[in-house]
C-alpha cells in the first residue's frame, strides 16, 4: 500500500547543477496513523483507514470521538480508506509517512480544485466576447443557446454560466523530483489540484 493523505503547501523551483529550473509542488505527505483495519472475515474486504491532521476535541462528534478512542489516537481532521491486498500486514496505531514513496518514480495526486464561484461563459469556457460597438448588446453574454420550435428547449450539456471549480480532480503521473523524509515533504513536478493548505490524497502512480 503506497498512499497517503497530505497537505499542499505551495509551489517553488528546484535548480539542477546545470542551472535548469524545475517547477514543483510541495506536499506535506503524512504522517498518517492507521485508525482502523478491515479484514475479509469481519468486513468482507481488506482495507485500512488512515488519518491526517490534528483536530480539536470539541470539533469532533461523539461517534467520531469514540472511533478515535477505540484506536487510542487523538482526533484527526481527515480520514481516508485505502484498499490493500493483505490487511494483516497492518495494525491500528502504526504510522505511515513519506518514506513509503521511496523508490517510486511517479504519483497521482487528488484534491478539490479551487472554487471560482459563479462564472460566465468567457471565464468558465473561454468563449470569445461579442463586439463592443454599434449598439451591440451581446458583449459578454453567451449568445443564442436555444433550438427551433422542435425541441423547443435547451439541450442538456449546453455550456452556460454556472458554478466553476470546487470539484474533485486528479492529476496523474506526476514525477517525484525529491523526497524530504525528515520533514515529511514530497516534491512533485508541476501543479496539483487545490489551493495552498488544501487537503490532497497521494498514491503511487
Amino acid at each position: 500500500m503506497q498512499a497517503l493523505i497530505g497537505k499542499k503547501l505551495g509551489m517553488t523551483q528546484i535548480f539542477a547543477e546545470t542551472g535548469d529550473a524545475t517547477p514543483v509542488s510541495v506536499i506535506q505527505a503524512g504522517p498518517c496513523p492507521i485508525v482502523q483495519v478491515k479484514t475479509p472475515e469481519r468486513d468482507g474486504y481488506s482495507a485500512i483507514q488512515i488519518g491526517f491532521g490534528e483536530a480539536k476535541k470539541n470539533r469532533v462528534s461523539k461517534p467520531a470521538a469514540g472511533h478515535f478512542n477505540r484506536a487510542s489516537l487523538a482526533p484527526l481532521r481527515v480520514l481516508k480508506e485505502v484498499r490493500v491486498a493483505d490487511a494483516s500486514q497492518f495494525k491500528v496505531g502504526d504510522v505511515l509517512n513519506v518514506k513509503i514513496f521511496e523508490g517510486a518514480e511517479r504519483v497521482d495526486v487528488a484534491g478539490v480544485s479551487k472554487g471560482r464561484g459563479f462564472a460566465g461563459t468567457i471565464k468558465r469556457y473561454h468563449f470569445q466576447r461579442g463586439p463592443e460597438t454599434h449598439g451591440s448588446k451581446n458583449v459578454r453574454e453567451p449568445g443564442s443557446v436555444g433550438a427551433n420550435t422542435t425541441p423547443a428547449r435547451i439541450l442538456k450539456g449546453k455550456r452556460l454560466p454556472g458554478r466553476m471549480g470546487g470539484k474533485n480532480r486528479t492529476t496523474r503521473n506526476l514525477k517525484i523530483v525529491q523526497i524530504d523524509a525528515e520533514n515529511n515533504l514530497i516534491f512533485v513536478m508541476g501543479s496539483v489540484p487545490g489551493a495552498n493548505n488544501g487537503i490532497v490524497f497521494i498514491r503511487r502512480g
